[in-house]
């Protein structure tokens, strides 16, 4: 059933992509405002789809634990969030874009960005839908842990604002090649690639420092040089020197951006590299 709704969803945020893509070419508020209020429908038909995977995870380790308590019923609804494999992490993920797109951009999602977060959205879903196992499985001790929401959440919302800041640096260069009137002026872009990098660094950040101490309870050690964390770290200072070269070395415009570019490279290899290519805790195939 939840399958069948994020299907659904797929085809909302294919939609919504198609309808900004046209809204720009055409300059049409009538399809851009309709594109939007389409990515409204799609993201609260797929919230209402992780909620649903949601209970369902906590029913089937509620079906181990029939005599449990109240405290402990509590305990198992935070730690079965459908954030523990890649099936659910790619839904996530393709939450995460339309939401925070939606709250950080708010009127600037329109034209090619809002094209690119809706179809964007599309893609994880259908490689969600069609190339992974979506089957709830029970959870391994380490991953029985209060830890795992915020740590996993804050990761993807990183994420989330990093492919925005990278989607707007795109529409920098292009726009800086060749101007046209439809695009957001460079100023304003080179001002969204600041302000979703800032967003992003931060929740990046939060995301290793609980990660961190989940791996002490877990594991006894705060750092191991997993690949996940040292390509988790290179993806870190990659913004840090982003930030760096904007407040100390007064960077602006095309040397952002494909900083921004650069730093999402690392983001896409940190998710699905680490996972498919090497092996280590974090791995999805270990």
């Amino acid at each position: 059933m939840i399958s069948q709704i994020l299907g659904i969803v797929m085809l909302v945020y294919l939609l919504v992509g198609i309808l900004f893509l046209m809204a720009e070419l055409w300059s049409s508020d009538r399809l851009e405002n309709g594109g939007r209020i389409m990515l409204w429908l799609g993201l609260g038909i797929q919230t209402g789809a992780l909620l649903g995977r949601w209970w369902e995870s906590y029913h089937l380790a509620l079906g181990h634990s029939p005599t449990a308590a109240l405290a402990e019923k509590l305990q198992l609804i935070i730690i079965q969030v459908p954030l523990s494999n890649f099936y659910e992490s790619l839904i996530f993920f393709a939450w995460c874009l339309p939401a925070l797109g939606l709250l950080a951009f708010r009127r600037h999602l329109k034209g090619y960005l809002g094209a690119l977060v809706a179809l964007l959205s599309t893609l994880l879903l259908a490689y969600a839908s069609f190339g992974v196992d979506s089957r709830i499985r029970p959870l391994m001790p380490a991953l029985k842990s209060n830890w795992l929401l915020i740590h996993v959440v804050t990761a993807f919302l990183g994420y989330a604002a990093f492919a925005l800041a990278f989607g707007t640096a795109i529409l920098y260069l292009l726009q800086e090649r060749r101007p046209r009137p439809s695009l957001p002026p460079l100023p304003l872009l080179d001002s969204l690639i600041y302000r979703t990098t800032v967003l992003g660094f931060l929740l990046l950040t939060l995301g290793i420092a609980t990660g961190a101490v989940w791996a002490e309870t877990a594991w006894g050690r705060y750092w191991s040089w997993d690949p996940k964390e040292t390509w988790s770290l290179i993806t870190w200072f990659i913004y840090a020197a982003l930030l760096h070269a904007r407040h100390l070395k007064g960077w602006h415009g095309r040397r952002i951006a494909w900083l921004a570019v650069l730093g999402f490279m690392a983001v896409l290899f940190t998710y699905f590299g680490v996972s498919f290519l090497l092996t280590g805790l974090h791995s999805y195939l270990t």
